[in-house]
């Protein structure tokens, strides 16, 4: 029989040898070979407010806060076309947010030109997860039974994976949303926050990762 120190080494090798296949040898990883932090966790580098809702960096979370009755949004000033997105979310109050994709706005206005959002809404039945945008309304939204996996009062994890016409949401470790787009109206632009018009929006995000995928 192994000894526990024999498995343990054994063990160590087998896990090594995995590691060091997969990094690359004598060259940076490509980016869609690495994540990247979008969100340094001490101020607004790398995102751009649209509208004039109020977005500030707090204890290492964006804080986005509705104090008009128009839409607010917080986009990233690099376009991404196929990704992993990776970002974790708190609802401090009802109200409406999502987090847009494929986005681009109407010169000197909050009016989305093109993209769509992954919806965030603690109100039960207001179908987080789902998709909406590009000028169609609603897309596709999570079966009933997903209703209850975002946490009202408490952090969220949220993956969303963008390529080409499909999407997934995975919410708290659960795939909620598995969509292939038949008819894609837009297929790159930034990523954006989002507070919706009505002045309730109340939005925490940090731990904002992406993955990438566009650049081989």
């Amino acid at each position: 029989m192994m000894s526990a120190v024999l498995r343990v080494t054994v063990s160590s090798l087998i896990f090594t040898a995995l590691l060091a296949a997969q990094v690359p040898r004598n060259r940076a990883p490509l980016p869609n070979e690495q994540w990247v932090k979008l969100f340094n966790g001490k101020d607004l580098t790398g995102w751009v407010p649209v509208g004039h809702e109020k977005w500030t960096v707090e204890d290492g979370t964006i804080h986005g806060q509705g104090v008009t009755k128009e839409y607010g949004y917080l986009e990233t000033e690099k376009s991404y076309k196929d990704f992993w997105l990776s970002i974790r979310f708190k609802c401090e109050d009802d109200g409406n947010s999502g987090v847009y994709f494929h986005t681009t706005f109407k010169p000197g206005t909050v009016d989305v030109d093109k993209g769509m959002q992954f919806e965030i809404d603690r109100t039960l039945d207001h179908h987080t997860g789902g998709l909406y945008g590009d000028n169609r309304g609603w897309i596709a939204w999570p079966s009933p039974e997903y209703e209850q996996v975002l946490r009202p009062t408490d952090w969220n994890e949220f993956l969303l994976k963008v390529e080409g016409n499909h999407m997934v949401a995975i919410l708290n470790g659960i795939t909620i949303l598995d969509f292939t787009d038949p008819s894609p109206k837009s297929s790159d632009g930034a990523i954006a926050l989002q507070l919706h018009s009505g002045g309730e929006g109340n939005m925490r995000f940090k731990d904002i990762y992406l993955r990438d995928l566009s650049v081989r």
